[in-house]
């Protein structure tokens, strides 16, 4: 069975920087392109950051310039570099394949604070 698991969030300033880490097992990685998803207080979940197999990526408009997903193939993990984060970038981060399945890890709490 598929797994994720994500690390790497905490508490940062406004302005500060974070990089996320989701480690995947139970599928073989190399095959799947993966995103990294956020949901806010209050909010549905929303994709915004995807990279395809051959290591193509795509964001959300409210993160391009300042996230950076990536990907290793040999250690099965996926990664989000998070920089010039903003107090609306708060919300709990999730890593799931691209398309999404219907399972999901704990997530990581990322809290930027103004």
């Amino acid at each position: 069975q598929v797994q994720f698991v994500e690390s790497g969030g905490g508490l940062v300033q406004s302005g500060g920087s974070l990089r996320l880490s989701c480690v995947i097992s139970g599928i073989t990685f190399s095959m799947y392109g993966m995103g990294w998803y956020r949901q806010a207080p209050g909010k549905q979940r929303e994709l915004v950051a995807t990279i395809s197999r051959r290591s193509v990526s795509n964001y959300v408009d409210s993160v391009k310039g300042r996230f950076t997903i990536s990907r290793d193939n040999a250690k099965k993990t996926t990664y989000l570099q998070m920089n010039s984060l903003k107090s609306e970038d708060t919300a709990v981060y999730y890593c799931n394949t691209n398309p999404e399945r219907n399972l999901w890890g704990q997530g990581t709490q990322v809290t930027v604070s103004s």
